[in-house]
């Protein structure tokens, strides 16, 4: 991986990036709200679970679909992921949340000029605007994935720094403790063919629907 890309995926993958991705728990603040999630022991039992039943078995499974999709220059192929990704989002929160996110990322690689976001339609998944930065600035695509899946993790880890509360020590204790975990979910993205992918995490879709009603918010969703 060259400098250049390497800095390329710094800056995009960086949880500064103006998209709003801070204001997201994707469900973790009600899990916290339930007691499903108290400590450092808690908070990583709900990591790798979602991890292993939602990351590996379908965002990232998806955003890897949509990075060939673009090296391929497949337009319909690009709609048909983003399109999949969008109808998983079964709670109005987390389908708000990608696609506030993806129009965001979109307006940033446009005024920016990396990339002719034309290919991706009007209503935008934030895995498709990914990966069309990553494709327009000539990013590895497995350094992309472990990216994406470490950008996930890290906003995790803030939450439960800031809800928790978990020590900052403690935060990047868990971050580190949890590279093998990453590094299966990015060979299993990889890995999974079309008929096994799969978004079955009900208890997740619960939590979101009860968050939506949840009084006093710290997060979007």
């Amino acid at each position: 991986m060259n400098a250049a890309s390497l800095l390329h995926l710094l800056q995009f993958a960086s949880p500064a990036l103006p998209i709003g991705g801070y204001s997201y728990s994707q469900g973790l603040e009600a899990a916290l709200e339930s007691g499903l999630v108290t400590d450092a022991d808690s908070a990583r039992a709900w990591m790798v679970r979602y991890l292993d039943e939602v990351m590996a078995q379908w965002d990232a499974p998806l955003f890897w679909r949509l990075l060939k999709a673009f090296e391929a220059r497949d337009a319909a192929a690009v709609a048909l992921w983003s399109e999949c990704f969008l109808a998983s989002r079964d709670t109005a929160e987390l389908r708000a949340e990608t696609v506030q996110m993806g129009y965001s990322l979109t307006r940033l690689i446009a005024e920016l000029g990396v990339a002719d976001v034309a290919i991706l339609g009007d209503e935008v998944s934030l895995p498709a605007a990914f990966a069309c930065a990553v494709d327009a600035l000539d990013i590895p695509h497995e350094e992309a994935l472990l990216a994406m899946l470490f950008s996930w993790l890290e906003n995790q880890v803030l939450v439960c720094v800031k809800s928790v509360p978990l020590g900052q020590v403690a935060g990047q204790r868990l971050l580190l403790s949890l590279r093998p975990e990453l590094t299966r979910a990015a060979e299993t993205a990889r890995a999974l063919p079309d008929e096994a992918l799969s978004n079955w995490s009900p208890g997740l879709s619960m939590l979101s629907m009860r968050h939506e009603v949840q009084h006093g918010r710290l997060y979007r969703s």
